[in-house]
């Protein structure tokens, strides 16, 4: 570096004199509010003045990742936040600023007028180092990611997603600046940073659209532990109020942790209940009887049924939530009372209660929890659209008092279209994003579309990680439940960065089973090692799986042990009996230097080193379970080891998926067959029973065994 000190000393001058320029204007933000003219203003000033210090990034941040010098000398810094000096001239530009494009999009194919782009590797606001990138000696050079994005990538994980400013590709550019009038899906295998690219095109919209504020989008993911780690993107970026949700906390708040069957959490995300619950709510406007006495004022008025009939049909027809029909037609009940009665009707007892009857007022959760809890109500409203056997399946007994019923994650979509119908829509939003999108049911997308004001949306998923009960193979399954206002436009990411190759190159065997159709990333860098695969008994397991996360973790490595269901006991016992300290996905954590997560729950993630528990297992917990392994395989950033029993590359669907034919019994159980199948079945009883249980377990198995003979 010795050849780069004078000209690093020369940008460091710079560097330093910018820092001064935004520390001024930090200062000067800090009195805006004493000069408020009463509390009222403060408040405002306050607001402004802590919006206006975010957009100018830490004091210990490097005021500029860039530089750019283009034919005619002039040279421009870039940075996260825009940086002007005494007189309001740019220092360093803001990175979404039109002249900050050709830093991004500059290439040996089309220089964009530029003859240098400079790189500067930074500790705070102390330059390290520099990476010059001259346009004219890369005639011959080929397309791919330069020296900053790889040394970036080299770096530690840690528990939260880091934003990629410094180190975006002209691929991913083009799609952070694409129009905002489209459903854009941001389509992409492990690592090819379409997460990122989606949470910059928020801020790239928020900086070019003035008419757009941080309050009009809305980020939603499928998880609270997927949303903690992708949560300081935006607020470092200065976008610190975009409202960032998991799916299911756009429900109504309610009792949480309900557990039914896979088949009928599939029949509730169905598009076809949206119907169901329309006709259900209509099902509760009554009947008037054909003359109706009202006691008012001491004698009675009667109104003819014909009449309320009509005002029911008037405030039914009208394109109002339920909520406001029904007030519709309580102003026409008070109106034809109060023309019998020669008297103001507003208010009178009389007139609540034959509202409430023929009209009852609603809640989205106690509505539900009658639906469901009547046969009657279902079979009603199910109509021909669903068969008996799918009725059975959706009633239920509910909780004496509302306040005691459980609810499922499948009822949590309902919950919010029984608001919409009742209530209206609520908050909508000028943009929304859809992390995962691949894995939402129909009815979670309808949830996330009705909040979406004109249509734009930007949707962020890969069907080779399509899982779960809604696994899809076409992005039209996704886009057909969203608005229609825009055209669709799908854009593939081409280029993988984070996995390693050698890592890629082993999960890549897997997508001719889970994914035939989809093309693969081009991965564009090697790791330190090559896989570890690490064959045990069954006792053997849970240690080694520990012993490999601690030696990792020991180096410094950020660590993710992708478990099975089947294998977690085990795994959560040698974790405390080793005394490794962990963070657990399963209750929203992610941190430290161990973590434990589903093959679900590491969708979205990435560590320094990740340990693979019984690639079989995760293959048999999922109908696309070899779409599950896929996931598992590539959440590295460098190691990647795999503890098994069983195979540690199953590429053929699992015996308990795939019946045997008739003729094929005796061919199956072989020697290594029945290995194999008892290793699956005490991965089944170590993970479910306690070890001092299993002895009891087994002489009841053999006893129902001989039973069924």
């Amino acid at each position: 570096m010795g050849s780069k000190s004078p000209e690093i000393a020369s940008e460091q001058t710079f560097f330093d004199a910018a820092a001064r320029h935004r520390a001024r204007r930090r200062d000067g933000l800090a009195e805006v509010t004493a000069a408020a003219a009463h509390p009222g203003a403060a408040v405002h000033l306050k607001r402004y003045a802590g919006k206006a210090a975010e957009a100018l990034g830490d004091n210990d941040e490097a005021v500029a990742f860039g530089r750019i010098d283009d034919e005619s000398d002039d040279v421009l810094y870039i940075g996260r936040h825009v940086v002007l000096d005494e007189r309001s001239e740019v220092l360093i530009a803001n990175w979404q600023a039109p002249a900050a494009a050709p830093y991004f999009e500059a290439s040996h194919v089309d220089r964009r007028g530029l003859v240098r782009k400079r790189s500067y590797q930074c500790d705070g606001n102390t330059i390290q180092d520099f990476t010059d990138v001259l346009f004219a000696q890369l005639a011959a050079a080929i397309d791919g990611p330069d020296q900053r994005l790889l040394d970036e990538l080299a770096r530690a994980r840690t528990g939260e997603m880091r934003d990629i400013v410094a180190t975006i590709q002209a691929a991913q550019f083009e799609l952070i600046r694409a129009p905002m009038e489209q459903v854009l899906v941001i389509e992409g295998g492990p690592g090819t940073g379409k997460t990122a690219v989606a949470l910059h095109r928020v801020s790239w919209l928020l900086f070019n659209n003035p008419d757009l504020v941080p309050e009009d989008v809305l980020v939603v993911g499928p998880n609270p532990t997927f949303m903690r780690y992708i949560g300081r993107v935006l607020p470092d970026l200065g976008d610190a109020e975009v409202l960032m949700r998991d799916v299911a906390r756009l429900a109504p708040g309610v009792r949480r942790g309900r557990t039914e069957p896979a088949e009928v959490s599939r029949l509730k995300g169905e598009a076809r209940l949206a119907g169901l619950l329309s006709r259900a709510l209509r099902n509760r406007v009554g009947v008037p009887e054909p003359a109706e006495r009202l006691l008012l004022g001491g004698r009675f008025v009667t109104v003819p049924g014909t009449e309320l009939a009509e005002a029911m049909a008037v405030a039914s027809a009208a394109e109002l939530p339920y909520s406001q029909q029904r007030r519709l037609f309580w102003d026409r009940v008070n109106h034809l009372v109060s023309q019998r009665a020669g008297v103001d009707a507003a208010g009178a007892p009389a007139v609540t209660n034959l509202v409430d009857r023929l009209w009852p007022q609603q809640s989205a959760a106690a509505f539900l929890r009658d639906l469901f809890g009547s046969r009657a109500r279902l079979s009603a409203a199910a109509g021909t659209e669903f068969t008996a056997e799918e009725v059975r399946q959706l009633h239920r007994q509910g909780a004496d008092r509302l306040s005691e019923e459980v609810w499922s994650a499948a009822d949590l979509p309902l919950l919010d279209e029984l608001e919409r119908l009742i209530d209206g829509p609520g908050r909508q939003y000028a943009h929304v994003v859809i992390d995962e999108a691949q894995d939402l049911s129909p009815m979670q997308l309808r949830a996330i579309g009705r909040r979406c004001a004109g249509g734009s949306l930007t949707l962020v998923g890969d069907l080779a990680q399509s899982t779960g009960s809604w696994a899809r193979d076409d992005w039209a399954e996704v886009t057909d439940h969203l608005p229609a206002v825009h055209p669709v436009v799908i854009a593939p990411l081409r280029y993988g960065y984070r996995v390693p190759a050698q890592a890629y190159r082993l999960a890549a065997r897997l997508l001719p089973v889970a994914a035939a159709g989809v093309t693969p990333p081009e991965v564009v860098r090697t790791g330190p090692a090559e896989p570890g695969i690490h064959r045990v008994s069954l006792t053997e397991r849970a240690g080694r799986v520990v012993a490999l996360a601690a030696a990792h973790a020991e180096k410094g490595a950020f660590v993710g042990i992708v478990c099975p269901a089947r294998c977690r006991r085990e795994v959560e016992a040698a974790l405390a009996d080793n005394g490794v300290g962990w963070s657990s996905a399963q209750r929203g954590e992610l941190g430290g230097s161990v973590n434990l997560v589903s093959p679900q729950e590491a969708k979205g993630l990435e560590f320094d080193a990740v340990v693979v528990v019984e690639p079989e297992q995760i293959v048999a917990e999922d109908d696309r379970g070899h779409r599950l392994l896929y996931v598992a395989l590539t959440r590295t950033t460098a190691y990647l080891d795999i503890v098994c029993v069983a195979d540690p590359l199953p590429l053929t669907v699992p015996p308990q998926r795939r019946p045997p034919a008739a003729n094929e019994g005796a061919a199956l159980f072989t020697d290594r067959a029945v290995r194999r199948l008892a290793d699956h079945l005490a991965g089944q009883l170590s993970g479910a029973a306690p070890r001092a249980s299993w002895g009891a377990v087994l002489d009841e198995v053999r006893r129902v065994l001989d039973a069924t003979d």
